[in-house]
């Protein structure tokens, strides 16, 4: 039996979609579930937007339940589709929404100014 560990990048099998999630199975040895939350980022409204049954893509392992051969998986942060590689995130500023803050009355004050010149 293949030895299968956490973080693990691997090829599955979609065998079936519900609105919750996608089961795939690796190598007939492990079934493995990818929670709709696990998918995207993004909100997913349809699962089978991303993945179909009989789908051959590429999932990290998110945990490993030996005793039952069973995997949580997850494809939001790997190119699930081509080769399983990771994906790079853009990383979120320390600065948050201190910019806008900033800048806001400035960009409607010229907003307004912008309008009103047209009349």
């Amino acid at each position: 039996m293949k030895e299968i560990k956490k973080n693990d990048i691997i090829k599955a099998e979609v065998t079936g979609v519900q609105k919750y999630g996608a089961f795939v199975n690796i190598d007939n040895e492990y079934d493995g579930l990818i929670h709709i939350s696990e998918i995207s980022y993004g909100f997913v409204k349809n699962v089978n937007d991303y993945i179909k049954v009989g789908d051959e893509i590429y999932a990290q392992v998110l945990n490993v339940d030996e005793d039952n051969n069973q995997l949580k998986l997850s494809i939001k942060d790997i190119d699930y589709k081509k080769d399983g590689a990771r994906l790079k995130r853009m990383a979120e500023t320390k600065s948050g929404f201190e910019p806008l803050k900033e800048h806001l009355d400035t960009w409607i004050n010229d907003k307004i100014k912008e309008i009103t010149d047209k009349m």
